[in-house]
């Protein structure tokens, strides 16, 4: 959910209600902000009143990151648009160029970004595994095509391609092609 606060539009990560003893009830709430990033506990009084945003979700391909911003595509304009490393979070580090992608907007501006579940990376660059090692599930890190880092099993070769699950930066499986 999208609420503005302070004047600002924030995230909400986590909410729990809180009935204390003798106390008035509570809202305890994590928010993050769309513009900086940074996440605050805040408390919100049973008789306050937020102001809840309405979010259209649409349809983007991400074409390339020229270093200052992420570049996407609408589907159906054609329209260009940046995006800020912040509105995508930290599934970034997993985008591969022509990958379709949800970007949440309220009017024009960019305030999240839904990065499908899983990717398959091709692998570019890991060391050699040991012969003889593989029954131990050692791992080793692995740099994919986009340049991020994956703890890999020894028996991934720089070649391989690989699935990757983009909310834990885990590896889940060997792609066969």
């Amino acid at each position: 959910m999208i609420i503005r606060f302070n004047g600002e539009l924030h995230r909400v990560d986590e909410y729990i209600h809180r009935t204390p003893g003798n106390l008035r009830a509570f809202v305890q709430a994590k928010l993050r902000s769309l513009k900086s990033g940074r996440t605050s506990d805040t408390r919100f009084r049973s008789g306050e009143e937020v102001e809840e945003v309405r979010m259209e979700t649409k349809e983007f391909t991400y074409l390339y990151h020229d270093g200052a911003s992420f570049q996407f595509m609408d589907k159906q304009s054609y329209e260009q648009m940046p995006v800020s490393a912040v509105a995508i979070g930290d599934g970034a580090k997993f985008l591969k160029e022509g990958e379709t992608v949800q970007l949440m907007m309220v009017g024009m501006e960019i305030v999240g970004c839904e990065i499908p579940p899983n990717v398959e990376l091709k692998v570019v660059e890991t060391v050699p595994g040991v012969k003889g090692d593989t029954a131990s599930g050692a791992t080793k890190p692995a740099t994919v095509e986009t340049g991020a880092t994956v703890n890999v099993p020894l028996f991934i070769n720089e070649g391989d391609t690989i699935r990757v699950d983009t909310r834990s930066g885990q590896y889940l499986e060997r792609v066969k092609i």
